[in-house]
């Protein structure tokens, strides 16, 4: 029997019998009245909001979430990233510790003014919201009025839609990840070098280009297996050139180096500071203050190589364009070690948390490495990576590529189009070694 007979035969019979042969049929009419149950899922203020508009408004973000909110000017913006479109319900849980307050929730569209108060959390209804479009989007919150001494001590907010499995933030703060969060993934280029080769020199070109010299932004332009070479933008009144070298011995506190494990200072250019450094691992560093300009190029230059039977030598150049000249920035000695240039990489970081939310660029151009026979190799493919946040895709702000003749790198600020890791860049080959003179250079 066909299906129009089927239907001729369902249409002749009363509503009851209809019921009775959907069933037969196996159509379970419980499921067409069941509610479709939605998932709730908490977004932590600690690690994905930051103060938008004045820093030293009053209001801080810690651990907890925002507290110490007095200011009635100071902005709040959270950050999710949906890669779907769809309808969001969203409360905002909160405490105010005195009297009462009026806040305004901006989000896609439209806002919403919500009166507050008592001393203990309650989740607070916005509304729902339509999300129309895939990537990133915020909640903006500012205070409006108030009774007590503080707006309120805002701690997360709750989410419930079809499609929050689709929702990526900084979920908690295992492994201190609202601070990692909060800063931004960092990305890097891994030069690939042909096998088996003894690279003693690494040479690299850096730009900055103009409006992208955000405080707490390393420009990291020779990196290497044990230490990291560059520029970054430390207050908005000083810029260095750090170069760095780790110990072997592993810790981030460098009072606990044995004195036979430590980096040992060789030699120091003019106005470079030497001390340690400590927190992601430990050992030598040094620095010059200098004041970099964006939009202008900057060569690195790094040696690299084996001393005896257990130290390895490594020591920067910076190349002033004003000057005309290399500056010696440091060399060190590094024990335990016996090796040329290895790993070399470059990469982008933000170092300050309160700037996570702004985005910045760079440019590397014209890498090469000379090898320990005295010839030059042209890098021309790079891999690009990311750290445990972008990994963990608690952050997609991240991108790279190729921008003209360079490899570039971008980071924070909440863009869309973010670039898959793991791809392998390959820029065009300039066939134009540095020119060098070694034996020119300061020592």
């Amino acid at each position: 029997m066909n299906k129009h007979s089927n239907l001729r035969k369902l249409l002749c019979m009363s509503a009851g019998a209809i019921i009775i042969a959907f069933a037969g049929m196996g159509f379970n009419f419980k499921s067409v009245n069941k509610t479709i149950e939605l998932t709730t899922i908490e977004v932590p203020v600690a690690g994905n909001t930051w103060k938008t508009n004045n820093e030293e408004l009053g209001g801080t973000i810690t651990d907890d979430g925002i507290v110490n909110w007095t200011d009635q000017h100071a902005e709040f913006k959270t950050y999710i990233r949906s890669a779907k479109p769809g309808r969001l319900e969203v409360w905002i849980k909160l405490s105010v510790p005195q009297g009462k307050s009026q806040i305004e929730v901006a989000g896609p569209g439209r806002s919403v003014k919500i009166n507050v108060e008592g001393n203990s959390v309650k989740a607070y209804s916005t509304g729902t919201w339509l999300i129309t479009d895939t990537g990133y989007l915020n909640f903006k919150i500012k205070g409006l009025s108030r009774t007590g001494s503080k707006f309120a001590d805002v701690s997360s907010f709750q989410i419930r839609g079809t499609n929050v499995d689709d929702i990526t933030f900084v979920k908690n703060n295992e492994g201190n990840f609202y601070h990692w969060g909060r800063r931004g993934p960092s990305v890097h280029l891994n030069y690939i070098l042909p096998e088996d080769l003894q690279a003693e020199w690494f040479y690299n070109e850096v730009k900055v280009p103009v409006r992208n010299d955000v405080i707490g932004s390393y420009f990291m332009a020779n990196g290497f297996g044990e230490g990291y070479f560059g520029m970054q933008v430390n207050s908005a009144t000083e810029r260095r050139i750090l170069f760095s070298v780790w110990s072997p011995f592993t810790t981030d506190d460098p009072d606990k180096i044995p004195e036979t494990q430590k980096i040992r200072l060789l030699a120091k250019g003019k106005d470079v500071h030497v001390g340690e450094f400590g927190n992601e691992g430990s050992g030598g560093q040094s620095y010059l203050k200098y004041n970099w300009k964006a939009g202008v190029n900057y060569k690195f230059l790094l040696h690299g190589r084996p001393e005896g039977e257990n130290h390895s030598i490594y020591t920067a150049y910076f190349y002033d364009p004003e000057k005309e000249s290399w500056m010696l920035i440091a060399s060190f000695s590094r024990p335990d070690t016996r090796t040329y240039l290895k790993r070399l990489h470059s990469f982008l970081e933000n170092f300050v948390p309160d700037q996570g939310h702004v985005e910045r660029q760079v440019e590397f151009t014209n890498q090469w490495v000379r090898s320990s026979a005295g010839k030059w190799i042209e890098l021309h493919k790079a891999r690009f990576t990311g750290d445990n946040t972008a990994r963990k895709k608690y952050r997609m702000d991240y991108g790279g590529g190729i921008h003209q003749n360079s490899f570039y790198l971008r980071n924070c600020g909440f863009f869309n189009d973010y670039t898959e890791l793991g791809q392998v860049f390959e820029r065009p080959l300039s066939g134009q070694a540095p020119e060098v003179k070694f034996d020119d250079l300061p020592n």
